[in-house]
Protein backbone atom coordinates (compact mmCIF):
# COMPACT_ATOMS: atom_id res chain seq x y z
CA UNK A 1 0.00 0.00 0.00
CA UNK A 2 1.61 3.22 -1.15
CA UNK A 3 0.18 5.44 1.55
CA UNK A 4 -1.33 4.90 4.95
CA UNK A 5 -5.09 5.20 5.15
CA UNK A 6 -6.15 6.74 8.44
CA UNK A 7 -9.21 5.14 9.99
CA UNK A 8 -11.23 5.51 13.14
CA UNK A 9 -12.64 2.41 14.81
CA UNK A 10 -15.98 1.96 16.52
CA UNK A 11 -15.95 -0.79 19.15
CA UNK A 12 -19.50 -1.98 19.99
CA UNK A 13 -20.77 -3.01 23.43
CA UNK A 14 -20.46 -6.78 22.90
CA UNK A 15 -16.87 -6.45 21.72
CA UNK A 16 -15.90 -4.06 24.49
CA UNK A 17 -17.48 -6.02 27.31
CA UNK A 18 -17.37 -9.67 26.20
CA UNK A 19 -14.90 -10.12 23.33
CA UNK A 20 -12.26 -7.37 23.63
CA UNK A 21 -9.69 -9.56 21.88
CA UNK A 22 -11.77 -9.26 18.70
CA UNK A 23 -11.35 -5.49 18.77
CA UNK A 24 -7.58 -5.85 19.23
CA UNK A 25 -7.44 -8.38 16.39
CA UNK A 26 -9.30 -6.04 14.05
CA UNK A 27 -6.72 -3.35 14.82
CA UNK A 28 -3.92 -5.89 14.27
CA UNK A 29 -5.22 -6.69 10.79
CA UNK A 30 -5.87 -3.06 9.84
CA UNK A 31 -2.39 -2.01 10.89
CA UNK A 32 -0.80 -4.94 9.05
CA UNK A 33 -2.60 -3.77 5.91
CA UNK A 34 -1.10 -0.30 6.24
CA UNK A 35 -3.81 1.60 8.08
CA UNK A 36 -3.14 4.13 10.81
CA UNK A 37 -5.81 3.45 13.42
CA UNK A 38 -7.43 6.06 15.68
CA UNK A 39 -9.73 5.36 18.62
CA UNK A 40 -11.90 7.80 20.55
CA UNK A 41 -12.29 6.32 24.07
CA UNK A 42 -15.36 8.49 24.73
CA UNK A 43 -17.48 6.39 22.36
CA UNK A 44 -20.15 4.12 23.81
CA UNK A 45 -23.16 2.27 22.33
CA UNK A 46 -24.79 2.82 18.93
CA UNK A 47 -28.22 2.82 20.59
CA UNK A 48 -29.50 -0.33 18.92
CA UNK A 49 -30.80 -2.07 22.09
CA UNK A 50 -32.93 0.94 23.05
CA UNK A 51 -34.08 1.48 19.45
CA UNK A 52 -35.17 -2.14 18.97
CA UNK A 53 -37.03 -2.07 22.27
CA UNK A 54 -38.97 1.05 21.26
CA UNK A 55 -37.18 3.54 23.53
CA UNK A 56 -36.63 6.08 20.79
CA UNK A 57 -35.84 9.09 22.96
CA UNK A 58 -33.13 7.18 24.76
CA UNK A 59 -31.82 5.85 21.43
CA UNK A 60 -31.75 9.42 20.08
CA UNK A 61 -29.57 10.56 22.99
CA UNK A 62 -27.07 7.79 22.33
CA UNK A 63 -27.15 8.36 18.56
CA UNK A 64 -26.51 12.07 19.03
CA UNK A 65 -23.53 11.38 21.30
CA UNK A 66 -21.97 8.85 18.94
CA UNK A 67 -22.57 11.01 15.88
CA UNK A 68 -20.84 13.97 17.47
CA UNK A 69 -17.88 11.79 18.48
CA UNK A 70 -17.36 9.95 15.20
CA UNK A 71 -18.06 12.72 12.69
CA UNK A 72 -15.18 14.95 13.80
CA UNK A 73 -13.19 14.29 10.62
CA UNK A 74 -13.48 12.69 7.18
CA UNK A 75 -11.75 9.41 8.03
CA UNK A 76 -13.30 6.02 7.37
CA UNK A 77 -14.85 4.44 10.46
CA UNK A 78 -14.47 0.66 10.74
CA UNK A 79 -16.41 -1.59 13.12
CA UNK A 80 -16.36 -5.36 13.75
CA UNK A 81 -20.17 -5.38 13.92
CA UNK A 82 -22.36 -5.33 10.83
CA UNK A 83 -25.37 -5.00 13.13
CA UNK A 84 -24.12 -1.72 14.60
CA UNK A 85 -22.99 -0.41 11.22
CA UNK A 86 -26.43 -1.20 9.80
CA UNK A 87 -28.10 0.53 12.73
CA UNK A 88 -26.08 3.70 12.12
CA UNK A 89 -26.47 3.67 8.35
CA UNK A 90 -30.20 2.99 8.25
CA UNK A 91 -31.85 4.18 11.48
CA UNK A 92 -30.03 7.32 12.58
CA UNK A 93 -31.71 9.29 9.78
CA UNK A 94 -35.10 8.99 11.46
CA UNK A 95 -33.74 9.41 14.97
CA UNK A 96 -31.84 12.60 14.18
CA UNK A 97 -34.26 14.36 11.84
CA UNK A 98 -34.94 17.95 12.89
CA UNK A 99 -31.88 17.93 15.17
CA UNK A 100 -28.62 19.80 14.87
CA UNK A 101 -26.75 16.50 14.61
CA UNK A 102 -28.34 15.55 11.29
CA UNK A 103 -25.70 17.45 9.28
CA UNK A 104 -22.88 15.62 11.07
CA UNK A 105 -24.69 12.33 10.61
CA UNK A 106 -24.61 12.66 6.82
CA UNK A 107 -20.82 12.49 7.02
CA UNK A 108 -20.88 9.58 9.45
CA UNK A 109 -23.36 7.65 7.31
CA UNK A 110 -21.03 7.76 4.29
CA UNK A 111 -17.90 6.85 6.22
CA UNK A 112 -18.87 3.92 8.46
CA UNK A 113 -18.03 0.41 7.25
CA UNK A 114 -18.24 -3.10 8.60
CA UNK A 115 -14.78 -4.69 8.82
CA UNK A 116 -15.00 -7.22 5.94
CA UNK A 117 -16.72 -4.73 3.65
CA UNK A 118 -13.95 -2.22 4.33
CA UNK A 119 -11.19 -4.75 3.63
CA UNK A 120 -12.68 -6.07 0.39
CA UNK A 121 -14.34 -3.01 -1.12
CA UNK A 122 -12.27 -0.09 0.17
CA UNK A 123 -8.78 -1.53 0.71
CA UNK A 124 -9.34 -4.03 -2.15
CA UNK A 125 -7.84 -6.80 -0.01
CA UNK A 126 -8.97 -10.37 -0.70
CA UNK A 127 -6.24 -12.14 1.27
CA UNK A 128 -4.73 -11.10 4.60
CA UNK A 129 -1.02 -11.96 4.45
CA UNK A 130 -0.05 -14.57 7.02
CA UNK A 131 -3.61 -15.50 8.00
CA UNK A 132 -3.66 -19.23 8.75
CA UNK A 133 -6.17 -21.52 10.43
CA UNK A 134 -6.05 -25.28 9.99
CA UNK A 135 -9.74 -25.96 10.46
CA UNK A 136 -13.01 -26.72 8.73
CA UNK A 137 -15.17 -23.63 9.06
CA UNK A 138 -18.79 -22.75 8.33
CA UNK A 139 -20.15 -19.24 8.03
CA UNK A 140 -23.30 -17.86 9.67
CA UNK A 141 -25.02 -14.93 7.95
CA UNK A 142 -26.14 -12.68 10.80
CA UNK A 143 -29.58 -11.21 10.09
CA UNK A 144 -28.54 -7.56 10.34
CA UNK A 145 -25.34 -8.17 8.39
CA UNK A 146 -27.18 -9.76 5.50
CA UNK A 147 -30.47 -7.88 5.43
CA UNK A 148 -29.74 -4.48 6.93
CA UNK A 149 -26.14 -3.94 5.86
CA UNK A 150 -26.01 -6.19 2.80
CA UNK A 151 -22.93 -8.34 3.49
CA UNK A 152 -22.71 -11.81 2.02
CA UNK A 153 -19.71 -12.44 -0.23
CA UNK A 154 -17.00 -10.27 1.41
CA UNK A 155 -16.46 -12.39 4.54
CA UNK A 156 -16.60 -15.61 2.52
CA UNK A 157 -14.01 -14.28 0.09
CA UNK A 158 -11.64 -13.46 2.94
CA UNK A 159 -12.20 -16.86 4.58
CA UNK A 160 -11.50 -18.77 1.36
CA UNK A 161 -8.10 -17.11 1.20
CA UNK A 162 -7.02 -18.06 4.73
CA UNK A 163 -4.28 -20.69 4.52
CA UNK A 164 -5.38 -24.10 5.78
CA UNK A 165 -9.03 -23.12 6.14
CA UNK A 166 -11.76 -25.19 4.50
CA UNK A 167 -15.06 -23.33 4.14
CA UNK A 168 -18.13 -25.57 4.36
CA UNK A 169 -21.51 -23.98 3.69
CA UNK A 170 -24.25 -25.06 6.09
CA UNK A 171 -27.91 -25.54 5.30
CA UNK A 172 -29.99 -22.41 5.96
CA UNK A 173 -26.90 -20.26 6.55
CA UNK A 174 -29.10 -17.17 6.12
CA UNK A 175 -31.62 -18.23 8.79
CA UNK A 176 -31.61 -16.39 12.13
CA UNK A 177 -29.70 -18.00 15.02
CA UNK A 178 -32.41 -16.91 17.48
CA UNK A 179 -30.57 -14.13 19.29
CA UNK A 180 -32.34 -11.01 18.02
CA UNK A 181 -31.38 -8.88 21.03
CA UNK A 182 -34.24 -8.90 23.53
CA UNK A 183 -35.98 -11.60 21.46
CA UNK A 184 -33.77 -14.20 23.16
CA UNK A 185 -34.99 -12.96 26.54
CA UNK A 186 -38.68 -12.49 25.73
CA UNK A 187 -39.07 -15.70 23.72
CA UNK A 188 -36.54 -18.04 25.29
CA UNK A 189 -38.05 -21.31 24.02
CA UNK A 190 -38.27 -20.15 20.41
CA UNK A 191 -34.82 -18.60 20.59
CA UNK A 192 -33.31 -21.83 21.94
CA UNK A 193 -35.02 -23.86 19.22
CA UNK A 194 -33.54 -21.60 16.53
CA UNK A 195 -30.08 -21.87 18.09
CA UNK A 196 -30.43 -25.66 18.19
CA UNK A 197 -31.23 -25.79 14.48
CA UNK A 198 -28.32 -23.49 13.67
CA UNK A 199 -25.86 -25.61 15.66
CA UNK A 200 -27.19 -28.85 14.14
CA UNK A 201 -26.79 -27.47 10.62
CA UNK A 202 -23.26 -26.33 11.40
CA UNK A 203 -22.26 -29.66 12.95
CA UNK A 204 -23.68 -31.52 9.94
CA UNK A 205 -21.08 -29.87 7.67
CA UNK A 206 -18.26 -31.42 9.68
CA UNK A 207 -17.03 -27.94 10.58
CA UNK A 208 -15.02 -27.34 13.73
CA UNK A 209 -15.71 -23.60 13.88
CA UNK A 210 -18.68 -21.29 13.21
CA UNK A 211 -17.60 -17.85 11.97
CA UNK A 212 -19.65 -14.67 11.70
CA UNK A 213 -19.29 -10.88 11.58
CA UNK A 214 -21.41 -10.31 14.70
CA UNK A 215 -20.31 -11.21 18.22
CA UNK A 216 -23.87 -11.18 19.55
CA UNK A 217 -24.84 -14.09 17.29
CA UNK A 218 -21.67 -15.94 18.19
CA UNK A 219 -22.30 -15.47 21.90
CA UNK A 220 -25.81 -16.91 21.53
CA UNK A 221 -24.68 -19.84 19.40
CA UNK A 222 -21.75 -20.57 21.70
CA UNK A 223 -23.97 -20.54 24.78
CA UNK A 224 -26.32 -23.13 23.31
CA UNK A 225 -23.49 -25.25 21.88
CA UNK A 226 -21.64 -25.33 25.20
CA UNK A 227 -24.78 -26.22 27.14
CA UNK A 228 -25.47 -29.13 24.81
CA UNK A 229 -21.88 -30.36 24.98
CA UNK A 230 -21.10 -29.82 21.30
CA UNK A 231 -17.41 -29.50 20.42
CA UNK A 232 -17.90 -26.93 17.66
CA UNK A 233 -16.38 -23.53 18.48
CA UNK A 234 -17.17 -19.97 17.39
CA UNK A 235 -14.83 -17.26 16.06
CA UNK A 236 -15.35 -13.73 14.85
CA UNK A 237 -14.03 -13.07 11.34
CA UNK A 238 -11.43 -10.65 12.75
CA UNK A 239 -10.08 -13.39 15.03
CA UNK A 240 -9.74 -15.76 12.09
CA UNK A 241 -7.89 -13.20 9.96
CA UNK A 242 -5.53 -12.45 12.85
CA UNK A 243 -4.66 -16.13 13.37
CA UNK A 244 -1.33 -17.68 12.43
CA UNK A 245 0.90 -14.61 12.47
Amino acid sequence: MSRKIEVDIFIPCFIDQVYPETGFNMVKVLEALGCKVHYNPAQTCCGQPAFNAGFFEEAREVATKLTDELSLNKRYIVTPSASCAGMIRNNYEKLLEETSSLYHYRKLQKNIYEFSDFLVNILKVHKVPGAKLDAKVTYHDACSALREYGIKEAPRLLLRNVEGLQLKEMEDAETCCGFGGTFAVKYEAISSGMAEQKVENAVATGAEVIVSTDASCLMHISGFSTKKGESIKVMHLADVLASGW
